[in-house]
């Protein structure tokens, strides 16, 4: 016979009592009594603060209190979230029902399978890293994508370290230390997590010279600002922003001949670089590395996990000489990419030399060129999952058009045509609902719009609906155990 736990916050039972129970007996056959302890007290903590925060609020026991005082008072539930709190990650997966396919919180790009099957090999067993298996001795872990990046984009030469912003930190140190760099007004933007061009600058020693106006530069604005102190002429993708109606901007051609006329390096940060052209997909028009090396930049960087599709990394590609000057600088090492990160940039840059290939196995252009009625037919499919499963009952069910983003900086104009299923709770907060969606297992991350919560259908796939519609049933308070 279970017996009742007290509410108070003085009654929680004491970790030895629960010890003592045979349900958490069971566990210490399988789990370190400390990892064991260490649960209990995290749990046991958790209802505390619940309780403690409804005594302050005039005593009435709140909802989370009481869901944690029926674990305690059931041996399969307490079993079960001490299982749960033993095994479970912090980094973990999450299914993506906001419709934004590049999501800097989510992670971005989710990788292609071959890039998968690449980690899983370099990950278990050793490696060619650094060592030429040819000349039988010390290597380049550079070689490995190289020749593939020079292939692909038209360039002379390239180097990969740890991400987009220390591409460009590496650039400016190496090329500009100590003399002025060139940008155009316009493009001197901040990005996710406060990342602004004039402040990288400052950590290098450049000295940042503004030309132009927010929204007009000329080529003319170049040449009068430039001295024997300049170094480098700079062009930067501006990621989310952008600036329409009156504008002119300095064209890469235009910038490139001005730069070589008077003997300096032209670099670009495209940001986000891509390496297929998606206009066919009603896209708007995105630069591509391959354009941006035959227009004559000398140096171009982008990142591997935007709409390239690969894993985090900063590539820069360009002439011979100035990416060996790149490698020779001692900040190099510091920022270096790692072997795991570079087996699956290898293996997402392979499935590149045949464009249609890569459509079709890289998620992230996957999702971008998928056409509206894929995305729409998900949508009503998951709709009938919940339907089936009774989330009728407890939530009005809609299945609505909705537009999608890029996200992560790219294409920040476009909308994607999109599908959604849209949930109005009958009985309860839709705040409250999108909480329990997170909190859940798998855990979703969905919108609240006009009142209502979307989910998404651009950015789950058809493997996902069915943990979607258990994630949502159970977010509903209802049990979805054997609906399918």
């Amino acid at each position: 016979m279970e017996r009742r736990v007290q509410s108070g916050p003085r009654q929680i039972p004491s970790i030895n009592e629960l010890l003592s129970r045979p349900e958490v007996q069971a566990l210490l056959d399988r789990w370190p009594r400390a990892a064991v302890v260490l649960a209990l007290r995290d749990l046991t903590a958790e209802l505390r603060s619940e309780l403690q925060a409804a005594a302050a609020g005039g005593g009435k026991e709140s909802e989370g209190g009481a869901a944690a005082l029926r674990v305690l008072e059931d041996g399969a539930a307490l079993s079960a979230e001490l299982v749960r709190r033993l095994t479970a990650r912090n980094l973990r997966r999450v299914i993506n029902a906001t419709g934004v396919v590049l999501h800097t919180n989510l992670g971005r790009a989710p990788l292609p399978r071959e890039a998968l099957a690449a980690l899983e090999e370099v990950g278990l067993y050793y490696s060619n890293l650094e060592y030429d298996l040819e000349a039988g001795g010390r290597g380049s872990r550079h070689a490995h994508v190289e020749q593939l990046l020079c292939r692909l984009t038209g360039a002379e030469a390239a180097l990969v370290v740890n991400n987009n912003a220390a591409a460009v930190l590496l650039c400016l140190d190496t090329l500009a230390r100590g003399r002025e760099v060139i940008v155009s007004r316009g493009e001197l933007v901040e990005i996710g997590g406060s990342f602004r061009i004039p402040e990288v600058m400052a950590r290098t020693g450049a000295r940042l010279v503004e030309v132009g106006t927010t929204n007009k530069t000329y080529p003319r604005d170049y040449e009068e600002a430039i001295t024997g102190e300049t170094a480098l002429l700079l062009k930067v993708h501006p990621s989310n922003f952008r600036v329409v109606g009156f504008t002119r901007e300095v064209a890469r051609e235009e910038l490139v001949e001005i730069g070589h006329r008077h003997g300096l390096p032209v670099m670009e940060d495209l940001g986000s670089g891509v390496l297929v052209d998606l206009a066919p997909f009603g896209l708007p028009p995105e630069p591509t590395v391959q354009k941006s090396v035959a227009a004559g930049l000398d140096l171009v960087t982008f990142s591997g996990d935007k709409l390239l599709g690969g894993p985090q990394a900063g590539i820069i590609v360009g002439r011979a000489d100035l990416v060996s000057r790149l490698a020779r600088n001692p900040l190099a090492r510091a920022l270096r990419i790692d072997k795991l990160t570079l087996a699956a940039l290898e293996a997402t840059l392979r499935l590149y030399l045949t464009p249609e290939l890569a459509l079709q196995r890289i998620p992230t252009l996957a999702l971008l060129a998928e056409p509206e009625d894929k995305v729409r037919a998900r949508a009503e499919e998951l709709a009938r999952l919940l339907r089936a499963g009774g989330a009728e009952g407890l939530a009005e069910v809609e299945v609505v058009a909705d537009p999608s983003e890029a996200g992560g900086g790219a294409l920040p104009t476009a909308h994607l045509a999109g599908w959604a299923v849209a949930l109005s709770p009958r009985k309860e907060r839709v705040e409250e609902v999108e909480r329990r969606l997170r909190a859940g297992s798998p855990p979703v991350v969905a919108r609240i719009q006009q009142d209502r919560l979307f989910l998404h259908l651009r950015t789950v796939r058809a493997e996902e609906l069915v943990p979607l519609q258990g994630a949502v049933l159970r977010a509903l308070s209802l049990k979805a155990e054997g609906v399918g």
